[in-house]
């Protein structure tokens, strides 16, 4: 059975006259009694007793009518849901952003986002790097804000959205404050503040090790506004991304010498056809502009 014609039968059915229903559709008169009768054929008996001065209903066109006005509705209801969906006038998105990543950064972008396209709700997961990755190719996220030091697992696409540099914390007042720039060396003989999660800290590790020093812990917290809680209190300095040292009495100064960047990438299934809602999100991380976000 086709949807036309079960659109056919219920015209017929309100108005109980074949010439009104195919004014009522915008048919013809024949086009519409050939559906309704293919539509008796699939259903196996008459849906109308047609007399001489009237149409009414048999009584297997009056269950009928009921189980296929459902049908009918729902079908409508599917169209408009796919239409709003589609047009992303009500659609849902699930993001990935490690913990590591200051919001101050994306509060302008999440609410320039949210008035271009007000129908789309977005739900934030917040997250270790390794942890978002599992949840992107379990399905359970759509993008994920991400960076590692290095190259992202086969199968995952990453589109840049900036860059920062990573550098040394610390409290209002600390000697580096004088400084422009630190290096790692500077560390030494600082209390330090380890982030449990952070996504780099491998990589710094190995630098240090490199240059002749290991780096000792005074605490460890994955609790990012923890850390840096603590560096404002002045309990010690902690390797941190530009951007996410922000916090009341908290500076930072970018390392040299090497110098250490983290580029940020919005992250995707590789094979995985973005839907309409992920791929007004990817438009609007390219159109943003990064390099001023505050």
């Amino acid at each position: 059975m086709e949807m036309h014609e079960i659109r056919y039968f219920l015209a017929a059915s309100e108005t109980l006259n074949f010439h009104r229903a195919a004014d009522l559709v915008h048919v013809g008169q024949p086009a519409l009694t050939r559906a309704i009768q293919k539509l008796e054929a699939e259903l196996g008996g008459y849906l109308f007793h047609r007399e001489k001065t009237r149409v009414r209903l048999t009584d297997f066109g009056c269950l009928m009518r009921t189980h296929l006005d459902e049908v009918f509705q729902r079908s409508e209801t599917a169209k408009s849901t796919a239409r709003s969906f589609l047009s992303l006038e009500t659609a849902s998105l699930t993001l990935g952003v490690m913990c590591t990543i200051g919001p101050l950064r994306f509060i302008g972008f999440l609410n320039a986002f949210r008035e271009r396209y007000p129908g789309i709700e977005v739900t934030v997961i917040e997250g270790a790097a390794s942890h978002l990755t599992d949840l992107l190719t379990e399905g359970k996220l759509d993008v994920a804000l991400l960076a590692r030091p290095e190259p992202f697992d086969h199968g995952l696409k990453a589109d840049p959205v900036y860059r920062e540099r990573f550098g040394l914390a610390f409290s209002t007042g600390h000697p580096f404050e004088m400084r422009n720039t630190l290096h790692l060396t500077d560390v030494r003989g600082e209390a330090y503040l380890e982030r449990i999660n952070c996504e780099y800290g491998d990589h710094i590790d190995g630098l240090c090790r490199n240059i002749g020093f290991d780096i000792r812990s005074a605490f460890r917290s994955e609790r990012e506004d923890w850390i840096l809680a603590m560096i404002a209190a002045g309990m010690g300095v902690c390797f941190i991304a530009e951007y996410s040292a922000s916090h009341p009495g908290v500076r930072h100064r970018p390392v040299v010498d090497p110098e250490i960047i983290r580029e940020v990438s919005l992250v995707s299934v590789a094979d995985r056809l973005p839907s309409p809602v992920v791929s007004a999100f990817a438009e609007a991380v390219r159109d943003h502009d990064w390099q001023t976000a505050e």
